[in-house]
């Protein structure tokens, strides 16, 4: 099989045959199509950039005067005003879990991914590359897109949502559970739990990004700390 290999990319370079699938599939260039902040196709494959995670298309941030903003689907948007039907050129790193295309992908010689989260339009996901953490460094600083509000990470609020409907629903409150999720008039997020001193006169909003939590663990993964008393 490795001599067949070997001979097929011999004739390949002299323009006699086709290199192996494989090596066509480790590049793609065409037009953008944006799916979502970190999501795009290009020329009918569905790639997700390498080492950014974007927000939710449904999750949301808050002002530090308390007023929640829909930050996924802003950024989704930005994303689409800026690329959607640009030229990308893109480059395999890896296929992941969902079985799409994990890439880096370049618009006029500008690496997508860098620039998302420069612009503060994504975070640099760590846990698989470190090449935009130094960026995103300078975009937090700099208060740029999503880091001008509070809001958790994606992966955060992946796993929170995860948490929610592993939990059966079997309790009161707007998702079924108990844990009151307040929002301070300073933009705090603290959660109260059946038994503490203002559980009971604490009122949720949901117009004011406020929620009920199934766990004390799923508050704190949303970005909740405990009520101290």
């Amino acid at each position: 099989m490795l001599k067949i290999a070997s001979c097929l990319f011999a004739l390949a370079a002299f323009g006699l045959a086709p290199p192996p699938a494989a090596a066509v599939e480790a590049r793609i260039s065409g037009a953008i199509v944006v799916i979502d902040g970190d999501t795009i196709d290009v020329n009918g494959t569905r790639i997700r950039l390498f080492g950014i995670d974007a927000p939710e298309g449904d999750q949301t941030c808050t002002t530090t005067r308390g007023k929640v903003a829909l930050c996924g689907d802003w950024v989704s948007g930005q994303v689409r005003e800026t690329y959607q039907g640009r030229q990308a050129s893109c480059r395999r790193v890896d296929t992941d879990r969902y079985g799409r295309m994990v890439a880096r992908c370049a618009v006029s010689g500008v690496d997508m991914g860098q620039d998302l989260v420069a612009k503060g339009l994504a975070f640099a996901y760590a846990r698989y590359s470190a090449d935009y953490v130094a960026v995103e460094a300078a975009a937090i600083r700099n208060a740029r897109g999503i880091h001008a509000y509070q809001l958790i990470r994606p992966a955060a609020f992946r796993a929170a949502k995860k948490a929610r409907k592993a939990v059966p629903v079997k309790r009161t409150g707007q998702e079924g559970c108990t844990i009151k999720g307040n929002i301070s008039a300073k933009g705090t997020r603290i959660y109260h739990s059946e038994g503490q001193r203002d559980y009971v006169r604490t009122s949720i909003r949901s117009d004011k990004g406020e929620r009920w939590f199934c766990s004390a663990a799923e508050a704190r993964a949303a970005g909740w700390r405990a009520a101290k008393r």
